[in-house]
């Protein structure tokens, strides 16, 4: 019998070592023709939001279009696995565009890190005491000392992550929007945070940095004794996520509002 193949697609399949993930893609190399391998347009991810962050991450500067199939947990980033509609789902797949978080960190010794993020950039306490850090929009001072366990910095396609966890604000994917929320502030000890322009840059300082060290996470990749943090938004990458008719990114963002409206 002929296998059923995508028009005008070629396909790469990569999934995660856990047995869920790997019985999956077995199933769909059986489904789906996977040995065009001269020019890869299109990229099947099985595993959680975790994995497909570091395959997007790994994947940066190429123009692929990702599909992922949930094998994890929640999967806010992924699409339910169907067997029986596989086909039908790639081909009527919705594409939707992101663009990650640049974070430049500089440590206590002088030396410059660089990484990206697509969820949220965050900035932690790395001993017992707070941190105690001032915040910078462009021109603009956002508070001059947050003393608290850290501040987060997220995108909207990451708002529903860490950030909803730690009471900050849910945001639209075509806001144009980044959102700052203080990580259990103990001063200002009412401040909820900030929803800036996702334009200009934020500056995070460290006050105290020998007394009050801290670290800076871009998603899961962390950088120590961070001095500043400088963070902004890089649109010269765009990450192309495919998403089933009706479940869209913008539509979990949207559950995810109602349910905390509701909650």
């Amino acid at each position: 019998m002929k296998k059923k193949i995508l028009k005008s697609k070629t396909i790469q399949i990569i999934s995660d070592n856990n047995t869920k993930s790997i019985k999956i893609k077995n199933l769909l190399n059986r489904k789906l023709d996977v040995n065009l391998k001269k020019k890869l347009n299109l990229v099947i991810v099985i595993g959680g939001d975790g994995f497909m962050l570091q395959t997007l991450k790994k994947n940066k500067n190429s123009k692929k279009s990702f599909y992922g199939i949930n094998s994890g947990n929640y999967g806010f980033l992924m699409n339910k696995f169907s067997s029986k509609n596989i086909i039908k789902n790639l081909n009527k797949a919705k594409l939707i565009s992101i663009s990650p978080l640049e974070m430049h960190v500089r440590n206590n010794k002088n030396q410059n890190k660089k990484h990206i993020a697509i969820n949220e950039v965050s900035i932690l306490r790395q001993s017992r005491q707070a941190a105690s850090l001032s915040i910078n929009h462009g021109s603009k001072k956002i508070i001059k000392e947050l003393v608290s366990d850290g501040v987060l910095v997220s995108t909207p396609a990451g708002s529903t992550a860490y950030n909803l966890s730690v009471h900050g604000p849910i945001l639209s994917l075509n806001s144009k929007k980044l959102s700052i929320s203080p990580i259990s502030p103990f001063r200002p000890r009412r401040w909820k945070g900030k929803i800036v322009s996702d334009r200009a840059k934020i500056v995070i300082k460290n006050l105290n940095p020998k007394k009050r060290p801290i670290s800076s996470v871009a998603d899961n990749i962390e950088v120590r004794n961070a001095k500043s943090i400088t963070i902004k938004t890089n649109q010269k990458i765009k990450f192309n996520l495919l998403y089933d008719q009706n479940k869209s990114l913008q539509k979990k963002i949207k559950i995810e509002q109602l349910r905390r409206e509701t909650s």
